[in-house]
């Protein structure tokens, strides 16, 4: 019998085919699609990827990245560079760098050999400084894809994802998150029995799983059917005997690529050529070829899965027409294969098997050779082979010339702001240290500044805790009159505030202290400011403004404008929250013109001054700077990173405008790109809140227990954050009717030694003393002691109210507060009143307006009552303020109050507004007979189980009448669609 080493025919996939077409026709379509694909070595992922590729039209560009085995820290972005070449070769390098538009520095920092095509009058590339960098780089590759998938769809396939570097995987999780709007189907790859537990995967699979544009499937094994199957289509001219494809089965247990090596040894002629062990199998084929072909092969196994010629024509000793003829015979014997100008093992396995088979010392020799071919391509002026180097020098059991190299990779990967790899790489040259004579010469830096540029590096890269861990160890090292002790301490300051944890601030007092008189004066300033800053996190406003005014007048003297900017920033936010708010205002202004064109400044000048413009009362002006910093991250190729964070500072002033759809899809978008901590709790606090205001006070507080614990370690440092969450919190409590948790979590605020954030502190203590009102009409709704101290705390919070009164919004809130206080109608008329301008948040006037209407109908006048309830509805629905719309329906209906629909505002913002036709009377008779049915049902408070139990159909079903009913009365709720009906009636 003669037999084929692959298989004509794909065997026992096609229903993964099926699903990678209609992944395909997904993205063709218009929708980005993700494919992971898993499974054992052999089992044909790569066969699976081939069939679906090789199927793909003329209409779909196909590019390829594959990750290169060079083992714990591999080539940064090697799969990334070797897709985006094919991708550039394809479309030109003119078409790449006008289609990334603001991102072409990054792309070029990434593929230098684009540089030459650069025409942008200057000559030079500049990739912001700091963690700003691998955002503008992601952000680039991601515009790259968006913008040419815009003309045709890609497919992006990257294979064995288990050697992935820690760069390319950053960047594909932020591929995987940020490119909603093109025509882009990712397709990945890799080897499940080598992802053990800890393996960097791991997390990246968890999370891509959470997304709905990732599906992932791990491959099966071939049944017995299958396998006999595939048996006969590998042997072309003789049907093979039950007993060849029985212990071919058994051997394979199902893999498809065993199963093709076992019918390659000999056709499987008898059972007796099976080999009896796996490595036997995998070296069966290599075991049978000359001496010459196995060295070779054990020489292209020390390089790689694949390897050019032109690469191995220089590692290897003989001559040219020796290789050839060893190549020659490891292709005849399906071992290899031709792949363009490459030699490729026809499978991983089998490259893994004959390394493993290496002596010691050849393996050292091959190494060194490798290591010595890829010094030699850097040195005539290649692409950056440093990482390369070093792992081959590492193989060779020379740490010697593996340190330098390392070094050098190091920074290699940092220029391409790599900052993970570089991290890696950094973390294996301090392991060379002691092993290197004269390790401070070679690497031209300290131990100790080695440690510090690796701790930054993780910083920059995420690993907030791993750069905290090794800069501690620094400090532990490093003696205090050494000049890198006030940096290093510096650092440790930041990296705490970067995974928000407290402490900063005595680390930069100490800093200060530690740093020389003379000199240093640039180290100086950035403590000086990052010290500011921490001062106005944590609420110590007046020392905020002292160190601020030193920063600012330092960075003045040493001409250093971007510190100059961030110092005036800092002041100005500190000196609006002691009163100050013009002089505040004018200094931003000043702040920004100091900044002039410099990214980070800017940034720190659009989110303070959107925030504070937002606080006191001016949220179109919020908004207005909010998108005008984000339409200037998107010029610099930052939108889907930095600019996220300016993007989610209209959260707050979109709420107040009632644009909750916009500020929704905005907290949703930055969450999904993982901002840091900090910002983080921001964006769960906003999401919690405007769930209570939209009517889901039962989801927000399932949101509040879940996020709660990842809030707490933010709240202890950041005054704001404190503040904010714990107004969240009160409300939360307030609306599921818990008054004992809202108040347990909102009377902090009473005990704050200092109240300097206005803005913050006045929406909480107006929450608070919604519960003194609640607890006071209904004592009984906590314990006797606890409702003793709420209504016992009253002056207190009356105290507190009284030392805010130099913020502009004080007349606002303190007109709220009055009216829950001392809840008569002239109260409420004075907040309705005061909730009007346009200062006034716009969620704030329907629920004055509801007030109102109650203590109308407390006083027994139902004629106002019903006019200013109808108000209030009106007023809710054109705002979509949800939770008061349904609230008014209900107080209507229990005082028996009829409400017409809502007669304004209900085509704006395409918000909660009543739906339905012109006549009221329409909306009932639009009901179907079993719609009817079920809206009785619910009068009587049943669940939608209970409904359906009652009515012989599933709770689902009930669900979608339920759903039908509320559309067609306009309602917002349960309660509201059933005095929605009984009033139309």
């Amino acid at each position: 019998m003669s037999s084929s080493s692959t298989s004509p025919a794909m065997v026992g996939r096609d229903g993964d085919l099926d699903w990678l077409r209609s992944l395909i026709e997904t993205v063709r379509a218009g929708t980005p699609a993700t494919a992971v694909i898993g499974g054992e070595a052999g089992i044909g992922k790569s066969r699976l990827v081939a069939e679906f590729t090789a199927g793909l039209g003329p209409d779909v560009r196909l590019v390829r990245g594959q990750c290169v085995d060079l083992g714990d820290v591999a080539a940064p972005y090697a799969p990334v560079k070797g897709a985006l070449r094919q991708l550039v070769a394809q479309v030109g390098a003119d078409r790449a760098l006008d289609a990334v538009g603001p991102g072409r520095a990054a792309l070029v920092a990434l593929l230098p050999e684009l540089a030459a095509s650069v025409a942008d009058g200057t000559g030079e590339i500049v990739i912001t400084p700091g963690g700003a960098g691998s955002g503008q780089l992601h952000e680039a590759v991601a515009v790259l894809l968006e913008t040419l998938s815009r003309d045709e769809p890609i497919v992006l396939v990257i294979e064995d994802l288990h050697w992935v570097d820690a760069a390319s995987l950053a960047l594909l999780r932020f591929l995987l998150r940020s490119l909603g709007s093109s025509r882009l189907l990712v397709l990945l790859t890799y080897r499940t029995d080598d992802v053990p537990r800890g393996h960097p995967l791991r997390g990246f699979l968890t999370e891509a799983e959470r997304d709905r544009w990732v599906e992932r499937r791990e491959l099966t094994r071939l049944s017995q059917a299958q396998v006999h199957e595939l048996v006969r289509s590998l042997i072309v001219d003789e049907a093979p005997s039950e007993r060849v494809l029985d212990t071919v089965f058994l051997r394979s247990d199902g893999v498809p690529f065993f199963v093709e090596e076992l019918v390659g040894i000999d056709g499987c002629r008898d059972e007796g050529f099976v080999p009896d062990t796996l490595r036997d199998l995998l070296l069966a084929r290599y075991e049978r070829l000359p001496d010459e072909a196995q060295e070779f092969l054990r020489l292209l196994s020390t390089g790689g899965v694949r390897v050019s010629h032109a690469l191995l024509s220089s590692v290897h000793r003989g001559d040219e027409a020796a290789l050839d003829a060893a190549a020659r015979e490891s292709v005849r014997y399906g071992v290899i294969e031709i792949d363009g100008d490459d030699y490729a093992f026809r499978h991983a396995l089998v490259r893994e098997a004959i390394l493993a088979d290496l002596l010691p010392g050849e393996r050292a020799r091959y190494h060194a050779r490798y290591a010595e071919a890829y010094e030699a391509q850097a040195a005539a002026g290649g692409r950056r082979l440093a990482a390369e180097i070093s792992y081959h020098w590492l193989g060779a059991r020379d740490p010697a010339r593996a340190f330098p190299a390392t070094i050098q990779a190091m920074r290699e990967a940092r220029s391409a702001v790599a900052y993970a790899s570089a991290a890696q790489l950094g973390e294996r040259a301090l392991e060379l240290w002691s092993l290197v004579p004269e390790p401070e010469r070679v690497s031209g830096m300290t131990r100790l500044e080695l440690m510090g540029r690796t701790a930054s590096h993780l910083r920059h890269a995420g690993e907030g805790e791993r750069g905290l861990a090794l800069v501690k160890a620094a400090l532990a090292e490093c003696p205090r009159d050494d000049p890198q002790f006030p940096r290093l301490l510096r650092d440790k300051a930041l990296y705490l505030a970067t995974v928000g944890r407290g402490g900063s601030i005595p680390l930069l007092e100490e800093a200060l202290a530690a740093l020389p008189a003379e000199g240093a004066d640039e180290l100086r300033v950035t403590v000086l400011t990052g010290l500011a800053g921490r001062l106005m996190i944590e609420g110590r406003i007046d020392d905020g403004v002292r160190v601020a005014d030193e920063a600012f007048e330092l960075a003045q003297e040493i001409g250093y404008p971007r510190y100059a900017s961030i110092a005036m920033n800092i002041a100005s936010v500190c000196r609006a929250a002691r009163g100050e708010v013009e002089r505040a205002l004018a200094d931003l202004e000043r702040a920004r013109e100091l900044a002039a064109r410099d990214g980070a400044a800017l940034l720190r000048y659009w989110v303070n001054a959107s925030d504070m413009y937002h606080l006191v009362g001016d949220h179109r002006e919020a908004v207005r700077l909010a998108e005008e910093g984000l339409e200037r991250a998107r010029r610099q190729g930052v939108e889907r990173s930095s600019g996220v964070i300016l993007a989610s500072n209209a959260v707050d002033p979109l709420f107040a405008l009632g644009e909750w759809e916009r500020a929704g899809a905005l907290i949703d978008r930055a969450l999904a790109l993982e901002p840091s901590a900090p910002f983080r709790v921001y964006l769960q606090r906003a999401k919690i809140w405007g769930l209570v205001w939209r009517g889901e006070p039962e989801r927000a507080a399932e949101l509040l227990r879940t996020f709660r614990a990842n809030m707490a370690p933010i709240m202890e440092v950041e005054m704001q954050t404190r503040l904010g969450v714990a107004r969240v919190a009160t409300e939360v409590g307030l609306a599921v009717g818990d008054l004992s948790q809202a108040w347990r979590d909102g009377r902090g605020v009473l005990h704050e030694r200092q109240l300097p954030l206005a803005g913050y502190a006045e929406p909480l203590l107006w929450a608070l003393a919604r519960v003194i009102a609640a607890v006071r009409a209904d004592p009984t709704r906590v314990p006797e002691a606890e409702a003793a101290e709420i209504l016992e705390a009253e002056p207190t919070l009356r105290s507190a109210m009284e030392r805010l009164h130099f913020w502009p919004t004080r007349p606002l809130w303190s007109a709220f507060v009055e009216a829950e206080l001392q809840p008569t109608e002239a109260a409420w008329r004075a907040a309705v009143g005061a909730a009007t301008p346009e200062t006034a948040p716009g969620f704030l006037r329907p629920y004055a307006l509801l007030r109102l209407g109650e203590a109308q109908l407390d006083a027994g006048d139902r004629l106002a009552a019903r006019d200013t309830l109808q108000e209030a509805y009106d007023a809710a629905v054109a705002g979509g303020v949800t939770a008061v719309q349904s609230r008014v329906a209900h107080v209507a209906m229990q005082a028996g109050v009829a409400l017409g629909r809502a007669t304004r505002g209900e085509a704006t913002r395409g918000s909660a507004g009543v739906a339905g036709t012109d006549d009221p009377g329409d909306a009932v008779a639009e009901l179907t007979s079993r719609e009817r049915q079920v809206l009785e049902l619910i009068a009587e408070g049943l669940s939608n189980r209970q409904i359906g139990e009652r009515l012989y159909i599933s709770g689902k079903t009930a669900s979608v009448h339920v759903s039908a009913i509320l559309r067609k009365l306009g309602a917002s709720s349960r309660t509201e669609a059933v005095y929605r009906a009984r009033a139309l009636h």
